[in-house]
Formats: structure tokens, C-alpha cells, sequence
């Protein structure tokens, strides 16, 4: 038998009822459910069909699955364990329609026909939408706001759009979406809501086969999730709830650490387990991120103790700017590695997907191998960098039509398609079709007058002259208005931009740079599936769950992190909940690091920063 902590072995005990189980980082929830499933089929009797354990991916439900069958078998019960139900809540929920419905597979909307609905609706709104990748996943994530919310959609004010223009995407979604009977995510969960609320009977005969439920990483869960697992644990309320407010870092998709925190007031009779050592981690880091999350007003207190003892101190380094910071990183995981660390061992974590760029190319000049979970981002196929760049080709004698129609009315000149017909645009032609114009042939004359004054210019001017002079800032300020996007978004890419043509004294040089760089990152794309060695390079978000020996945290900056999205207290919790999730991935060695400069611009340290270094009192 295994030895366990008192409070994990009170978890894995408990019997009826309802229990909340606060499972801080590294605490070995998982092992607390395989065993605790375990003790309800071997010591209470519960027929393991009567079991049911939810996750949030299929991945976790796998994870869990294969755990509890091999401790069953090791236990002398090879088998048992296929009777447990183990499944997401979109897999569960969709298994009671297919009951009630007679649902099949072939009725699950695939994600590239969400993203054609959602196309053809801009198409047929005739909306001026630049970055229309963003735009239609955006929109997308906001549908399943309002349904797995539950909200109503006439008080619904949309991130992306006019009020009007979401509602017609909306309402033109869901047609096309019952046209050809299909079924997204949170149709499952609204649909299975209605059922159980209409249906007693059915709802009966699910609360008959489930009489025992168990859900893991419960902070992450939503409004209409929650609803139904409270409707299907009755009238029993065999309900054993695993998580970690201060893990709760998805409120974009509808989860809030509220819910939890709310569950004692729902189930008054709830027991408590606190699951506080952390098996994990070292004390310096185990303390750090303690004294960093204690500053959120909306949580359980906890007091959580490492199990491995002392470490090395978590390290806090300021570089001057992004390059100097990228090259001090660098050479660290090279001393690591002479140490005997491998690259596996080793995380780069960040607030966005915009953050790593010097860093992958710094990578890249080194040969060290990286890996990262998401796709890789290209800053010069931005949208925006593509407008740029199509500026200085026109400068460079570039008059074809398509990378004339990138540039002549951004900044709007009021310049028509049908004025540039031909396969190359000839200037004299365009203003030949607005003779008489006065007015026109002036802005006609600015452009090629500004088109001249590039043409000499190393990239860095150019790209300030594209920005300032031309006024491309501007343009993007109006377009991020239209938007309902903070202007700073758009113009970082621009930032971004500058600082790598700073890099080069001649077009040519930065172009040669921008071909290799799309050509290693292809090979890096081919490389990553074929391996998975080499450091890890990730989001906060997408680091969740995960741990490693040495862990870096890039860019501890306020407007990174916290984001500069992150206006509201609420907000401002989630961002500290984010960057404490990703102070309790590291193992043995945490380095937090911040700029002093950016693009040319002072930066300030991350609140963050401060608030666990003072509270050290350093």
C-alpha cells in the first residue's frame, strides 16, 4: 500500500456526500481520484458502472483511465476498470443526447465548417474585416460565451463588432447550423440542459446510472456545465469536486474560480479536504508563488508546504532590452546542459503568442532544438507586416495590381479598385481616371511622392516613414475603433516590425533574413513532429498542468503581464492566477525575467514582480 498524507488519504476515504477537494499544484490529485474510484468499488461496494469521472480533455481522461487500470491490476483486478465511465464533459454530455436523440458522430460540426459558416456571414454583411483569421475565431469564441453562459443575446455586448453585426452573425450561425442538423460543443451542453429540465424521467434514469461523480480540475468549469452536474448528482449528491481556485484561468470560455468558490453555499453539508503539500516544487518556489497569489481578494486561504525541502533561490533578472534578455537566457540553458540538464528539462513560458519571436530566432542561431505546443508565429506573414512590406516592394518598383491594392487605401485615400484594371498599375492611367478631380490627383501625387521617398531608405527608416509620415499609425488606430480592439495590439506589431529591421542596414539584408526565417521555421514545424526533444517553449495557459526541471518566465512586464486587456479587478486576478500557474510549473530553478526597454520606450517591471519580491522583503 501506498503511504499517503493524511488529508490525501481522508479524500481518497470519503464515501457519500459531497466533498471539495483543494488540490494546490503538484498535490497529486490525479492519484487522489484513481485511488479514491479504487475505494469505492473495493471497500464500499459501488458497482463500478455507477462511476463517473470527468476531465476537461480527452488527453486527462485518457491519463486518468490508464492510471486507475493499472492500480486495479495491480490490486489483482485487471478489467475492472473498463466499467468506469472516464470522459470529458462534451463526451458525456453528448453520449445522454445520442440516448435521447439519436445523435451520431456525423452530427458533431467540424471546426473548418464553424469557420466557413462565420465566413460567409462577413461575406454577406460586406464587413471591412483586415485580419479576418482573428476575427472569425474570436466571434467564434464568443458565440460559445453567450451559449454556454446562457446569456441573453439581446443584452449581449460583443468584443469584436457593433451589437447589430454579432447578432446577425449569430442568428445566421445557428441557421446554418440547424439547416443541416448539427451540433457545436455548447449545443451539447445547452441541449442537455433543456432535456434534464423538461424531461424528469430521463434525467431520472442518468441520475440512476451515475450515482457516484467525480470531476477534476473543477476551477475550470462553466455556468451550464456546473448546472447539470448538480442536476445529475441528485438527489444523493454523490459529488466529489478536485481543483484549485487559484488555478482558474479560463474566463474568456466561461469558467470563473466563483463557482468554487461558491460550492460550500451550494452544499452546505460539503467537506473540505485540503490537499497542501506540494510534492512538486522546492520550498523557495513554493513560498515565492505563495506570497504572489495571497495579493487576490477572491479566493480560498491555503497554506501550502513544499515536500522536497530547500532549493536554489528564484532568480529575478532585469536585461536591458529584449535581444540582451533572449542572449542571457540562452547562455544559461547552455550552462544547464553542461550541468547534465537535458533541453527537455527545460520551459520558456509567455504571456502571448506575440512574445517569443527573438527568442525562437535566437534559438535558431544557436541550433538549439525547441519545441512548442502551439503553431509557430511568422511576424512578417502578419497581416499588418504584409501592408508594410507591400510599401517598401512598391517603393522597390512592385506596381503589380495585388500588392497596389495592399497599400492605397491604407491609410484610405478614397481610391477606387476600378481605377487600378490593369495586371500592373500604371500612375498615370489612375489619374487619368479621376481627371478633373483636383482633390484626388493631390493624394495620387502624395503617394507617389512618399513611394520616392522610401525607395533610399534603410528598413528601419522605412518602416518609420510607413508609420509616421505616410501615417499608417493612424490608419490602424481608426481600424482598431472599428474593431472595438486596443489600438496598443495592432501598433505592437508594428513595434515588432521596426525592432527587426533595426537589425539591417540594407532591404536586401532584411529580406534574405525574412526568407531564412520562414525557412527554418518551416523545418522547425517538420522537425517538431517527427521528435519532441529540446526546450519547451509555451503560453502560461498552455503550460497548465505541466512541470519541468528549470522553468523561464519571459518578459515580467506590466502591459505583458498583466496584460494590458486586463482593466478590471477580475481581470487583473485571472492575470495573477495565470502567472502563479506558471511560477508552480518549475521544479527546481524559476527565473523571472523583465526588460528595462522595448522598441525604444522605458518598461516597467510587472506588478507581480514586486508583489513577491516585497513581500520577501527585498
Amino acid at each position: 500500500m501506498p503511504e499517503f498524507h493524511p488529508s490525501q488519504q481522508e479524500a481518497i476515504d470519503h464515501d457519500k456526500g459531497p466533498m471539495m477537494v483543494l488540490a494546490g499544484p503538484g498535490s497529486g490529485k490525479t492519484t487522489v481520484i484513481t485511488h479514491r474510484v479504487k475505494h469505492l468499488i473495493r471497500e464500499c461496494g459501488v458497482d463500478p458502472s455507477h462511476i463517473l469521472v470527468i476531465t476537461f480533455t480527452r488527453a486527462a481522461a485518457r491519463e486518468m483511465q490508464e492510471r486507475f487500470e493499472r492500480l486495479m491490476e495491480e490490486g489483482g483486478a485487471a478489467g475492472s476498470g473498463a466499467r468506469v465511465s472516464f470522459g470529458t464533459f462534451h463526451s458525456i454530455f453528448f453520449t445522454i443526447l445520442k440516448y435521447a436523440y439519436r445523435y451520431q458522430a456525423s452530427n458533431i460540426v467540424r471546426e473548418e465548417q464553424q469557420t466557413a459558416f462565420v465566413r460567409e456571414m462577413v461575406g454577406n454583411l460586406k464587413l471591412e474585416i483586415e485580419d479576418e483569421h482573428d476575427f472569425i475565431a474570436s466571434v467564434l469564441g464568443e458565440i460559445s460565451f453567450v451559449k454556454s453562459e446562457m446569456v441573453d443575446l439581446e443584452h449581449y455586448y460583443s468584443r469584436n463588432c457593433s451589437e447589430e453585426m454579432f447578432k446577425q452573425i449569430y442568428r445566421g450561425y445557428e441557421e446554418r447550423m440547424r439547416r443541416r442538423n448539427l451540433l457545436d460543443f455548447d449545443d451539447m451542453l445547452v441541449m442537455c440542459h433543456q432535456l434534464f429540465t423538461q424531461r424528469p424521467d430521463i434525467l431520472s434514469a442518468w441520475q440512476r446510472k451515475f450515482q457516484y461523480i467525480l470531476v477534476d480540475e473543477f476551477q475550470d468549469i462553466n455556468k451550464v456545465q456546473y448546472e447539470i452536474v448538480r442536476m445529475l448528482a441528485r438527489p444523493e449528491d454523490n459529488l466529489f469536486i478536485v481543483g484549485d481556485d487559484d488555478q482558474s484561468v479560463y474566463r474568456f470560455r466561461g469558467s470563473k474560480p466563483e463557482i468554487m468558490l461558491g460550492f460550500p453555499q451550494d452544499y452546505p453539508q460539503a467537506k473540505t479536504v485540503l490537499l497542501g503539500v506540494n510534492y512538486r516544487s522546492t520550498i523557495e518556489i513554493v513560498d515565492t508563488a505563495c506570497r504572489l497569489i495571497a495579493h487576490n481578494r477572491k479566493r480560498f486561504e491555503k497554506q501550502l508546504q513544499a515536500h522536497k525541502g530547500h532549493g536554489r533561490p528564484v532568480t529575478t533578472a532585469a536585461a536591458g532590452d529584449a535581444l540582451e534578455e533572449t542572449k542571457q537566457i540562452v547562455a544559461e540553458i547552455q550552462g544547464y546542459v553542461q550541468a547534465g540538464y537535458k533541453l527537455e528539462d527545460v520551459a520558456i513560458l509567455f504571456r502571448t503568442n506575440m512574445n517569443p519571436r527573438l527568442m525562437i530566432e535566437r534559438l535558431m542561431e544557436y541550433n538549439i532544438p525547441f519545441t512548442m505546443k502551439d503553431s509557430l508565429p511568422n511576424l512578417y506573414e502578419h497581416w499588418i507586416s504584409k501592408n508594410v512590406l507591400a510599401y517598401i516592394r512598391a517603393a522597390e518598383g512592385d506596381l503589380s495590381r495585388g500588392n497596389i491594392l495592399q497599400i492605397i487605401n491604407r491609410p484610405n485615400r478614397y481610391i477606387s479598385r476600378d481605377a487600378l484594371e490593369d495586371a500592373k498599375v500604371s500612375w498615370d492611367r489612375v489619374e487619368a481616371f479621376y481627371r478633373g478631380k483636383g482633390w484626388m490627383a493631390e493624394r495620387i501625387g502624395q503617394l507617389k511622392y512618399d513611394l520616392a521617398m522610401l525607395k533610399p531608405m534603410a528598413p528601419a527608416a522605412a518602416v518609420n516613414y510607413i508609420r509616421k509620415g505616410i501615417g499608417y499609425d493612424g490608419y490602424l488606430r481608426e481600424y482598431a475603433l472599428y474593431r472595438r480592439l486596443k489600438p496598443e495590439e495592432l501598433l505592437e506589431t508594428l513595434d515588432q516590425l521596426q525592432e527587426s529591421a533595426a537589425g539591417y542596414k540594407t532591404m536586401e539584408e532584411w529580406f534574405a533574413h525574412m526568407e531564412e526565417y520562414k525557412k527554418r521555421l518551416k523545418e522547425q514545424a517538420q522537425a517538431q513532429r517527427s521528435r519532441h526533444e529540446g526546450v519547451s517553449l509555451m503560453t502560461m495557459h498552455g503550460s497548465k498542468g505541466l512541470e519541468f526541471a528549470v522553468v523561464y518566465i519571459l518578459d515580467a512586464n506590466e502591459g505583458i503581464t498583466p496584460h494590458r486587456k486586463a482593466v478590471l479587478d477580475a481581470d487583473l486576478e485571472e492575470e495573477r492566477r495565470m502567472f502563479y500557474v506558471a511560477m508552480t510549473r518549475a521544479k527546481e530553478r524559476l527565473h523571472v525575467y523583465y526588460v528595462r526597454e522595448r522598441y525604444g520606450k522605458k518598461q516597467e517591471m510587472s506588478r507581480f514582480v514586486r508583489e513577491y519580491l516585497e513581500d520577501a522583503g527585498k
